[in-house]
């Protein structure tokens, strides 16, 4: 009996593209450019192949925002991506992720530790970023003199502003000694005072064409200049470090042109909006000021006047009446103490002994009081004092007995 396994070509077919992506989901592969052709969905296709071998690549169009040259035939690059199949043709292929001209890995790595320097060193720290003028008077261009980034630049300031007086410091902008001569050109407008702002630029190129603006030379001379400085390097996905050490960055040089010569109609624009700023704050200080004014018209000084005299008569009553109440307290007080230190001292008073009973007697011939019968005599006169009235005696009997 027969029990080898039947294979669909479907079944085949996806068991190997499986295999391939599971084995190889993230590649690098390098190899010369060839039957480059671009589809009208805004894909690319191609092949990479060596003296040996070729395999197909397919660059979707959401990928192509990261590609800083178009792919040409005989050109030597690097693909990374994933190995797949295609199954409507049975053949494999890369799924490219991201392509580079081979050599720039390299140089892709060694911008990436320069830029980590410099940015730990502070060259891209934002708050050291001056301010662009908004109307200078003088504009200073480091670039090449027969390049199109100054043919553009000369173009829009034709056309925005004509009186502005641009100084073009001539400069090389790719190749070796070139970033000397545009860190240097940099410092001499800076000693000199050539411009209230500089331009830095160039127009768009390979990344090796672009090295003196990835240079630590260039970035520390923008950096450390006084002028603030715009950074018009490349197109709009081109990304260097001048762009980052500069005080602003423009996309394009245009742009940066742009940015440097406020047009009739920009001038115009922004006298109307601070004119309408100012009319706005003024009339909004005016109406403050009218109702103050009119909280102090004649009728409303006598109205405030007499809500406050009222205010203070109510609070003056309030005070008065508490005056008296502890007024009469503090009265009631200090009669009730008068009542009883007076209750005290009368129940001391000799009267009301005597009211009691009692007699105060006294030897007539001297006038003392007789406590004991020591020193008086039979037939001595005594004065006997009651509580009301006198009584005059004479002693018959003297006991010394004190039980009555």
């Amino acid at each position: 009996m027969n029990t080898e396994k039947h294979y669909s070509v479907s079944e085949i077919t996806f068991l190997i593209r499986n295999m391939l992506e599971d084995k190889f989901p993230n590649v690098s592969i390098e190899g010369e450019i060839s039957n480059f052709r671009p589809s009208s969905t805004g894909h690319y296709y191609f092949t990479l192949k060596d003296k040996d071998a070729l395999i197909s690549v397919v660059m979707f169009k959401n990928r192509l925002s990261s590609l800083k040259f178009k792919p040409e035939d005989g050109m030597l690059a690097l693909a990374r991506g994933s190995i797949s199949v295609y199954p409507k043709r049975g053949s494999y292929q890369l799924i490219c992720e991201s392509l580079t001209k081979s050599g720039e890995g390299a140089l892709l790595a060694l911008i990436e530790q320069r830029k980590r320097k410099l940015a730990a060193e502070g060259f891209f720290d934002s708050e050291k970023k001056k301010k662009i003028p908004l109307m200078p008077s003088k504009v200073a261009v480091v670039t090449s003199p027969t390049g199109a980034a100054i043919k553009d630049i000369l173009r829009v300031l034709k056309r925005r502003n004509t009186s502005l007086n641009l100084i073009i410091l001539p400069a090389p902008v790719q190749g070796d000694g070139a970033a000397e001569i545009i860190s240097r050109q940099i410092r001499r407008i800076n000693r000199y005072n050539l411009g209230d702002v500089i331009i830095v630029t160039r127009g768009g190129g390979s990344l090796e064409d672009l090295l003196p603006f990835y240079s630590e030379e260039v970035v520390t001379a923008i950096a450390e200049s006084d002028i603030p400085v715009i950074s018009a390097v490349g197109h709009e996905i081109d990304l260097t470090l001048t762009d980052l050490a500069a005080d602003l960055r423009a996309p394009t040089p245009s742009a940066a042109a742009e940015m440097v010569s406020a047009s009739r109609e920009e001038i115009i624009r922004r006298i109307t909006q601070s004119k309408k700023r100012i009319t706005d704050s003024v009339n909004q200080r005016l109406k403050h000021i009218t109702m103050l004014l009119e909280r102090v018209s004649r009728e409303n000084i006598k109205r405030n006047f007499e809500l406050i005299l009222k205010n203070y008569i109510l609070r003056l009553d309030d005070a008065k009446d508490r005056l008296n109440r502890s007024i009469t307290d503090l009265t009631s007080s200090v009669r009730h103490r008068i009542e009883l230190v007076a209750s005290k001292f009368t129940s001391y008073s000799p009267l009301e002994i005597l009211k009691k009973g009692y007699a105060a007697v006294t030897l007539k011939k001297t006038g003392k009081i007789i406590r004991d019968t020591g020193g008086v005599s039979i037939n001595d006169e005594i004065d006997v004092r009651l509580y009301k009235g006198y009584l005059g005696a004479t002693v018959k009997e003297i006991s010394e007995n004190e039980n009555f």
